[in-house]
């Protein structure tokens, strides 16, 4: 249920606070995904962690290459709502050189799986920035629909971008065979 031929995914940890540190303090990274451009402390990196592992309504895990058991992202539903059975979907793959080789759409599919079969949940949505079209073209192909815009909802670049609002119900996911 949590892995591929490729990648892994793994609860997250204590111990995944320097990684997530790297990544988060890594403009290019946090850039597409992060609607606050800034620099964290070690000690704040270290208190999101707390607050994700303490979280009653959040599923968060690292995503591992097979290979090397090495860390490249983090994924995580969070806002689960168990009564109307939806959840939003985050990813970030924290390791840049790993870009564009499909483990961000393994990981979503494992996640969009354990979603949909395991927790029973009937939607799950998630928000994209306008200007990350191949995140919004890799959602389309997992057969996640546009729902909505926040028009110029962020300023980065010196330019403001909308976000984009889309979601995938699990009747679509399991007929689709997306997993």
């Amino acid at each position: 249920m949590f892995s591929t031929d490729r990648i892994t995914l793994r609860k997250v940890t204590e111990e995944d606070t320097e990684i997530y540190h790297k990544w988060r303090n890594n403009p290019e990274v946090m850039k597409s995904t992060s609607p606050v451009m800034d620099q964290y402390s070690k000690s704040e990196t270290a208190a999101f962690i707390q607050m994700i592992l303490g979280a009653n309504d959040a599923k968060s895990y690292m995503i591992e290459l097979k290979e090397t058991g090495s860390p490249i992202g983090i994924i995580s539903l969070i806002h689960i709502d168990y009564k109307n059975r939806n959840a939003e979907c985050v990813i970030d793959l924290g390791e840049a050189d790993q870009w564009g080789k499909g483990f961000g759409k393994e990981a979503m599919q494992l996640l969009l799986s354990y979603a949909f079969e395991e927790l029973n949940l009937h939607k799950v949505y998630l928000r994209v920035f306008s200007f990350n079209e191949r995140a919004v073209r890799l959602y389309e192909k997992l057969g996640f629909e546009k729902e909505g815009e926040q028009q110029d909802q962020l300023f980065r670049g010196g330019e403001w971008h909308s976000v984009i609002l889309m979601g995938i119900f699990q009747k679509s996911f399991l007929s689709n065979g997306k997993y």
